[in-house]
């Protein structure tokens, strides 16, 4: 059976990019070939310019020919096989588009798992209910404020009259305090206390000593 099948390979199955990087290898190959077969081609042009019609210039033209038709050959493989490099590396980013919607599939599931677990542990009821007292307790906040913030009555049996008399009797307080404070008194905030009573003594008299005096 391993005579007519072959037996199995143990070698690593090629990757894409090794693909892609394989058939840039040819192409590259491919475009040295080109390049001589164009330096061919110039010299054979060269050389028939400068040439008359004849065997001899016939002989050069028919090498020109085979030339050319060897790098249409080349053109020809070289167009091929960048047509399997660009559809590889399309299906290499279809790949890589792939493996990125499975990545975000995935952390999306376990993110709704984990938002499941996060909010089976919340009660929306004692959500409510703490709603509710925090309502309540500003509410009596409020209350407590605008007490203690009231401004206390003013007794309202005053009236107009007695204001003017007490206004009138303040200012005739004020103008005989002024005028006893002019004069050298006392001020009345003064009045009712008892100035202290100090008893001056004359001064003693210097005893000036009388100079002593001889007998005689």
């Amino acid at each position: 059976m391993n005579r007519l099948f072959g037996a199995k390979s143990n070698a690593p199955k090629p990757t894409l990019n090794g693909a892609i990087s394989g058939v840039e290898t040819r192409i590259d190959s491919i475009d040295v070939k080109l390049a001589k077969l164009n330096a061919e081609l110039q010299t054979y042009q060269t050389k028939m310019s400068k040439m008359r019609d004849g065997p001899g210039k016939n002989a050069i033209k028919q090498r020109a020919l085979k030339v050319l038709q060897q790098r249409k050959m080349y053109e020809s493989q070289k167009d091929n096989l960048m047509q399997q490099s660009w559809n590889m590396e399309q299906a290499g980013m279809m790949q890589d588009n792939i493996k990125n919607v499975m990545t975000t599939v995935d952390a999306m599931k376990t993110t709704n798992k984990e938002l499941k677990k996060q909010y089976g542990k919340i009660d929306i009821d004692k959500i409510e209910s703490m709603q509710d007292e925090m309502a309540d307790l500003m509410e009596l906040g409020n209350e407590i404020s605008e007490s203690m913030g009231r401004a206390y009555d003013v007794p309202d049996d005053v009236d107009e009259a007695e204001l003017d008399a007490e206004l009138e009797a303040l200012g005739e307080d004020m103008m005989f305090e002024q005028q006893a404070e002019s004069a050298g008194g006392v001020p009345s905030f003064l009045q009712d206390e008892v100035p202290p009573t100090f008893i001056d003594e004359p001064p003693e008299a210097k005893k000036v000593a009388e100079p002593a005096t001889g007998p005689g």
